[in-house]
């Protein structure tokens, strides 16, 4: 993953559902990925157990990387190189990602949700961070409820090169928001939810531009 001028459209960071079914999504994803341009995919799964785990990580690789798409995964470090996976996406800003690269090493994807703060997040790309994710960047009453706020996306597409991701309960309205300053939109329980996942995710495409 890598940024963009930021007058071109924002890419899109797909997540998956939390949990799903590994014989029947895989041709979902592949519908979707087939559908639209995709710059990379997170397995964003709840489950903590590694067989479970394992076989969904197997299942979305082989969809993506027969179509050149990277994949990471949630927090789960000892899964990537196991399962043949890009990378992966820390969710205690910039706590583990020093000790994460040296793990993985300088070519895989190392990215840093770091909340709505902006210090967590410059500290996140000092020390190897390929990207900061901030959220939720919509209107949400979960965990604390604190929103990243637009000023923020502003102020580090201004001032910091670290690709910048906005992710939590967007829309149409936040999307054309945020599109001028946020190198990648993260979506997932936005269209899963939705009867027709890939025509939700064209929605909010078209919202960007």
């Amino acid at each position: 993953m890598s940024d963009q001028d930021q007058s071109e459209v924002p890419q899109i960071y797909l997540l998956t559902p939390s949990a799903f079914d590994v014989a029947t999504f895989p041709a979902q994803l592949a519908q979707i990925l087939d559908d639209h341009d995709i710059a990379c995919v997170r397995l964003a799964l709840a489950s903590k157990d590694e067989i479970d785990l394992g076989r969904a990580a197997d299942a979305v690789r082989e969809i993506c990387h027969a179509r050149d798409v990277a994949v990471v995964i949630d927090s789960h470090v000892a899964l990537v190189e196991k399962h043949g996976l890009d990378g992966v996406h820390l969710l205690d800003g910039a706590r583990s990602v020093r000790d994460v690269r040296k793990t993985l090493g300088a070519d895989a994807i190392v990215g840093a949700y770091c909340g709505s703060t902006r210090h967590d997040g410059m500290t996140a790309g000092e020390i190897g961070a390929d990207y900061v994710a901030f959220g939720p960047a919509g209107t949400s009453g979960l965990g604390t409820g604190t929103q990243a706020e637009k000023e923020l996306f502003e102020w580090w597409s201004a001032m910091i090169e670290v690709p910048v991701v906005a992710e939590g309960a967007l829309d149409v309205d936040t999307i054309k928001a945020l599109s001028p300053h946020t190198d990648f939109f993260a979506i997932g329980d936005e269209i899963w939810t939705k009867d027709n996942p890939s025509a939700a995710l064209g929605a909010l495409i078209a919202a960007m531009t």
